[in-house]
């Protein structure tokens, strides 16, 4: 007679989440064909249905059971069946039988998707609507390469495509920062473009990108500073960025100093059961290269997210080629794009909805990064409608879409920003290097 494996040890937070309703464990191998397995926590919610929403989220890192309770009790309200998986080596999948970490040779992307397919196995689903967001595409689109049979449609909000993606990102970055809507940026084979000319001190700078170059040159603006920048705009567009970059111009470092240090602590700090980047982080710098490598020009993010993430795992290689099977998804989806996310740009998902045969665009002109995290009730919207097989009808909707409101957080993130902003503005300088 063989003794259940005891359980590890966990926390009161994670005794709660565990004993959750509609929380289930699947026994899953530690490494392929290992000996050794482990718990891989999900939760489903919501009326049953032959083919329910499997939500991935981004990250990697992100925990699902504990960081999306409200999605899922709006979710059912809505009358969608969720399916989520607690990623391995996150919160309540991150350790073995004995407690211990799960280790390296356990947390890859591969294994991931492995896993999504033995929670559809115990939840007997045959196949499933797919969400993914940010990094949860790839994880989304992965499932489609490796178990095809699996997918009825898939939504892939804020997408990634492949190792190259960096080079986007740097462009996105470089054109509404560095470059500006009055510069024709080459194509990469053609002559390297005069450098823009900063304004002379005191001179008017009626676009972003002649602040941010004015303050690169007295070394006020760095990469990570930058990524800031990118944030700031997708909360709150160019109006928003433009108040800021004023403040920095006329020496007005306070909350700007505050954004980073911010930044920093949320970049690297553990939340248990909310996001644990220290396990599962190096998934996206190894097998996505996510940083890529520095390529010496302004406000590279290569520089910015290996400082902020305080991580230098080397690129080994990715997992599939998305390019050469993309073209072979034989089931609707649907690419979402936020026309201010600079982490994942338009250009991107404009190229995968062309891979795709019966896909569908949905832009959403004033959304950042992640729908599904930003604009909740858009996100769900298109989720109900591809459920209920009517993926064709979304590709007019972008404009209607992004006339919803954003998700609470956003909302009072970006009024905070800007409330914040103008206090400063109204407030005696503080001494310190001036930048004009």
């Amino acid at each position: 007679m063989t003794s259940t494996p005891p359980r590890p040890r966990r926390s009161r937070v994670g005794d709660r989440l565990a004993g959750l309703p509609g929380v289930r464990a699947v026994r899953r191998p530690v490494t392929p064909n290992a000996a050794d397995r482990f718990d891989l926590y999900y939760v489903r919610t919501g009326p049953k249905s032959d083919h329910p929403l499997l939500v991935v989220p981004g990250g990697p890192g992100m925990a699902s059971i504990g960081s999306y309770q409200g999605l899922r009790r709006r979710a059912a309200a809505a009358g969608l069946d969720v399916i989520m998986v607690e990623h391995r080596g996150v919160g309540l999948s991150r350790c073995d039988e004995s407690g211990a970490d799960l280790p390296p040779d356990a947390l890859t992307i591969e294994q991931v998707v492995d896993d999504m397919t033995a929670v559809l196995d115990d939840a007997q689903v045959d196949r499933a609507v797919v969400y993914g967001t940010s990094y949860g595409t790839y994880l989304a689109a992965g499932l489609g390469v490796r178990h095809p049979c699996r997918v009825e449609a898939m939504i892939l909000d804020s997408p990634l495509l492949n190792r190259h993606d960096i080079e986007a990102v740097r462009q996105a970055l470089r054109e509404l920062l560095w470059h500006g809507p009055e510069l024709e940026v080459a194509a990469p084979d053609a002559a390297e473009p005069e450098e823009p000319q900063s304004p002379a001190l005191g001179a008017q700078v009626p676009d972003l990108a002649a602040k941010v170059r004015r303050l690169v040159d007295v070394d006020a603006m760095t990469p990570v500073d930058a990524q800031i920048a990118a944030v700031v705009y997708g909360l709150g567009g160019e109006e928003l960025l433009h108040r800021h970059l004023d403040l920095l111009l006329g020496g007005r470092r306070l909350l700007w100093t505050a954004l980073l240090e911010v930044s920093r602590r949320v970049a690297r700090r553990k939340l248990p059961y909310r996001n644990e980047t220290d396990l599962v982080g190096p998934i996206g710098f190894r097998e996505l290269n996510f940083a890529g490598e520095p390529d010496g020009l302004p406000l590279d993010p290569a520089v910015a997210w290996r400082e902020l993430m305080g991580d230098d795992t080397s690129f080994a290689g990715e997992p599939f080629d998305l390019v050469a099977k993309m073209p072979t998804f034989d089931w609707h989806t649907v690419v979402i794009s936020g026309g201010r996310d600079l982490v994942t740009p338009p250009t991107v998902a404009d190229r995968i909805a062309e891979l795709i045969p019966s896909s569908a665009l949905v832009r959403l002109a004033t959304a950042g990064h992640s729908v599904l995290d930003t604009r909740e009730r858009a996100a769900l919207h298109i989720a109900r409608e591809v459920c209920a097989g009517r993926t064709e009808t979304l590709a007019g909707q972008g404009e209607a879409l992004d006339s919803l409101p954003a998700s609470p957080a956003v909302r009072l993130a970006g009024s905070a920003l800007d409330a914040a902003a103008r206090i400063e503005a109204a407030l005696p300088k503080l001494p310190g290097r001036p930048t004009s």
